[in-house]
This record gives C-alpha cells, sequence and structure tokens, in this order.
C-alpha cells in the first residue's frame, strides 16, 4: 500500500493558507504502531487548520490540514486489537507524525471510536475537535452542576458544544451570539444575550448576579493591543479573573490576567487532550442529543471554495470536505 498514491492538500511553506495550500498526489499513509488508516469519507475543518499553515505547532514540512476524520479502517498498526479493517471510525488525524492529515483520500488516525449507529460520516466529522475542546475547557474551568456559566461565543462550534454540555451536566447557561445561532441556542435552553458594544449590561439584565464560572470561546481576530472581549468578561466578573478562562485570546489573557489552563495543564502533570468525551457524544449525536450544525459539504478538489467561506468568516456551521464524494 505504501506505494500507492492519494490526493492531499498540503502545504511546503508557512504563510497565508490561501498562498501556500496546494492538492497534490502523495504516498497512502502506513500506520505506525497504536495508528489506523481509513479511507477518509468526510472530513471538517477549522479555524485551526489555518492557524498550522501560518506556523502554529511548527513541525517538518510538508504538513497536511484537516484534523477532524470519519472512514473506514484499510489498515491497523501494530498493537491495535479492538477495530478490524472494514469498520467505520471517527477521530483526530495525526497531523503532526506525518506528512498529510484528513484532508486527503488516506489519513491516520491517533485516536478513534466507532461510529454509532445512525450518525452519518459527514456529522461524525464535525465533532472530533470541537468536543474535545470544549470537554476539555469546561472541566478546566472547574463548573459544577448548579452553578451559572457565561459561554462567551456560544455561536462558534466550540461554544456550541460547550454550550449543550453545560446544560447537560446541570449548570444554568448564559451564551452571547449572534443572530446565526441565538435561536438554536435557546431552544437548547440557554438564555442568549448579542456580543459586542453593550455586553456587559445585557448580560447583567439576564442574570443580576456575577456568573460563577465565564467562558471565552470566540475567536482571536483583533487589532493590535486589544484584550478583545475579556475586559467585558471581567466586568461581569465582578473584577475576579480567577472565574474567567479563554481558549485562545492568550495575548488578551496576559493583559487582563484571566486564566489560560495553563494552570490546569501544570496541576495534571502537562497536556493532556479529552479524547475519552468524543465516543460519548457520538452516541448522543446519533440519538439526536447532541448536534454539531454542517453548513455545507464539498467535494475535496473544491478546497478552495470552502477555504474562502472559512476565512470571510461566513461558514455558519461546520465546513467539510467529502474526498470520496
Amino acid at each position: 500500500m505504501s506505494a500507492e498514491k492519494m490526493r492531499t492538500i498540503r502545504f511546503h511553506d508557512y504563510g497565508e493558507p490561501a498562498d501556500v495550500l496546494r492538492l497534490e498526489e502523495a504516498q497512502i499513509p502506513v500506520p505506525n504502531a497504536g495508528c489506523v488508516a481509513v479511507r477518509v469519507h468526510a472530513c471538517g475543518l477549522n479555524p485551526a487548520d489555518w492557524a498550522l499553515c501560518r506556523g502554529l505547532s511548527a513541525q517538518a514540512l510538508p504538513r497536511g490540514i484537516g484534523l477532524d476524520v470519519s472512514g473506514v479502517v484499510t489498515a491497523i498498526g501494530d498493537g491495535v486489537s479492538d477495530v478490524a479493517i472494514g469498520d467505520a471510525v471517527f477521530g483526530p488525524a495525526d497531523f503532526k507524525n506525518y506528512p498529510s492529515a484528513g484532508a486527503a483520500d488516506y489519513a491516520v488516525l491517533y485516536h478513534w471510536d466507532r461510529l454509532p449507529d445512525g450518525l452519518s460520516h459527514v456529522d461524525a466529522a464535525a465533532l472530533p475537535m470541537v468536543v474535545e475542546t470544549a470537554a476539555r475547557y469546561l472541566a478546566w474551568s472547574g463548573l459544577k452542576k448548579g452553578q451559572t456559566v457565561l459561554i462567551n461565543g456560544g455561536g462558534t462550534m466550540v461554544g456550541f458544544a460547550a454550550v449543550q454540555m453545560a446544560v447537560m451536566h446541570g449548570a444554568r447557561v448564559i451564551a452571547t451570539a449572534g443572530e446565526t445561532f441565538a435561536d438554536r441556542l435557546r431552544d437548547m435552553g440557554a438564555l442568549v444575550a448579542a456580543h459586542g458594544d453593550g455586553m456587559v449590561e445585557r448580560v447583567r439584565a439576564l442574570v443580576g448576579e456575577a456568573p460563577d464560572v465565564l467562558i471565552d470561546v470566540a475567536p482571536v481576530n483583533l487589532k493590535a493591543g486589544s484584550a478583545g472581549a475579556l475586559p467585558d468578561l471581567v466586568e461581569i466578573a465582578g473584577g475576579d479573573t480567577t472565574r474567567v478562562i479563554t481558549i485562545a485570546d492568550f495575548d488578551g489573557a496576559a493583559k487582563t490576567g484571566v486564566r489560560t489552563g495553563a494552570e490546569n495543564v501544570k496541576a495534571e502533570g502537562g497536556f493532556k487532550l479529552r479524547w475519552d468525551a468524543l465516543g460519548e457524544h457520538g452516541r448522543l449525536a446519533a440519538e439526536g442529543r447532541f448536534f454539531i450544525p454542517v453548513a455545507r459539504t464539498f467535494a475535496l478538489e473544491d478546497w478552495r471554495e470552502a477555504l474562502d467561506i472559512s476565512l470571510a468568516g461566513r461558514a455558519r456551521g461546520k465546513l467539510v470536505l467529502m474526498p470520496g464524494n
């Protein structure tokens, strides 16, 4: 299999995604010990893919994009005994140890769960990264059943996941969001306030007291020197920065003193991803009890259209590549 070729989207230099990414041929990857290779049926795209192109977590080049994969097992690495060739699985692509990732005809997974009956490959490919990130930051936030949590950025896919998880956890949830997903978030049981100027007053009109926990999941798209929404969140928290945690605005965190999860990593003895949450939320999704909206699907060769939509901030949900179609 190692001599066979496949299509893959990857980059050979760091830079803006539209400039450095290209669709090309590469060898089909052979899974290392503890991994599996899959024929990719669906690959979810994330803003993190574009960050990789710009140099996040720099590794030897070339590198691939597409971290969220659903497909059918085609090869099994040494030590793997819980799946067989032909099984449908979903999980994160190993983008660090291979020169291609999930946006390809074949990919290697380093964690996987079986695709539950009733869950499509497309819907499964929307789950891995947002489920892991939301589960990890909810755990790091220290949120307890019965407490009130404000999730800033409820209309992002991580925020959308976090709202559902917090509601299921028994928390009282407030979400800031735009009009696209405001009604859906209310249907899930969240109180919703519009983000932007006046957010502090709008949140206080919904709940008089300061929330116990505030989680910032809004994307970082800030002017130099800005701290984004974090000053407003600190104000809503009554000045208590220990109640506020951000998933991405590290510059703003340095300016305001809010948490980033670094203290949790230290306490846990290292960075530990929450892939244990993926199987459960896959089952919930199959049962219609958990949902990540898919905005559009694209053939692999139409990847540039997906890129343009994502970079323009017009996704309105997950964008999913379908190499097999």
